[in-house]
C-alpha cells in the first residue's frame, strides 16, 4: 500500500492565501486556509493508505487530526520541497497540496494504485497540478521544474514521460488561490468546512 503525502503551510494570517486578501482580511484568508486543510486531511484519513504524512511549513496546531504524521518541510524552492517530501516515503507515494478542499477519498484512491502505471498526474485548472503520484520517487523527476507558473503542469508531466514513465491522469481540479477560485470551489463542494466558512464570510463582506 502506498503513502499519502500532504504538503502545506500552517494557516497563519499573512503567510497563507495572501491572494485572497483582495476580498478577505488576512485573518479570514487564514481561516479559509485552515478549513481547506482540515477538509483535505479528513479526506486523507478516509482514504486507504499505508502512511498519511503532513509535510508542514510552520508549527502544528489543533487542526491536525489523530492519525496524521507531521514532518517539517525542508528549506528551498517548491521543487526542492516536493522532492524532499517524496523522499519521506520508502516506496510508492501520492502527494497533494492543501488547495483543493473539494478532494474526496474517491478521487485520491486511484492515485495510490500503481499496478498498471508508473505515475499519476492530477492537473489543476491554473496550469499546475494538484496531485502527483510516483511508483518510484526520484528527486530528478521534480528538481528544476519551474513552479507556480502557467506551464508548471505541462513541464512536470513532460518530465515524467521523458523519463520513460507510464503516466495516467487523475481528474482535473481547481486550486483555491483567488477569490474567484474560492467561490467556484465552495459551490462545487457545498458540504465542506471550506464552503460553510466561505458562505459565512461572503454574507458579512457583501
Amino acid at each position: 500500500m502506498s503513502t499519502l503525502l500532504v504538503i502545506a503551510k500552517a494557516p497563519v494570517p499573512g503567510r497563507v492565501k495572501t491572494r485572497l486578501t483582495t476580498r478577505f482580511t488576512p485573518q479570514q484568508a487564514a481561516g479559509l486556509a485552515r478549513a481547506a486543510l482540515e477538509d483535505t486531511l479528513t479526506a486523507v484519513l478516509a482514504t486507504p493508505a499505508r502512511r498519511r504524512v503532513l509535510v508542514l511549513d510552520g508549527r502544528p496546531g489543533p487542526w491536525i487530526p489523530a492519525g496524521i504524521e507531521v514532518v517539517a518541510q525542508c528549506a528551498g524552492g517548491l521543487d526542492v520541497r516536493l522532492a524532499a517530501a517524496f523522499a519521506l516515503a520508502d516506496g510508492p507515494a501520492l502527494l497533494i497540496g492543501m488547495d483543493t478542499p473539494q478532494v474526496t477519498p474517491g478521487l485520491l484512491a486511484p492515485g495510490l494504485d500503481f499496478t498498471e502505471t508508473d505515475a499519476w498526474f492530477g492537473p489543476a485548472d491554473d496550469g499546475g497540478f494538484w496531485a502527483l503520484g510516483l511508483a518510484e520517487p526520484d528527486p530528478a523527476l521534480l528538481l528544476g521544474v519551474p513552479m507556480s507558473v502557467g506551464d508548471t503542469g505541462e513541464v512536470q508531466r513532460r518530465r515524467l514521460t521523458d523519463a520513460g514513465l507510464t503516466v495516467r491522469n487523475l481528474p482535473g481540479l481547481c486550486d483555491v488561490d483567488t477569490p474567484a477560485d474560492a467561490e467556484r470551489v465552495a459551490a462545487a463542494a457545498p458540504r465542506t468546512r471550506f464552503a460553510a466558512l466561505h458562505s459565512g464570510l461572503c454574507a458579512v463582506t457583501r
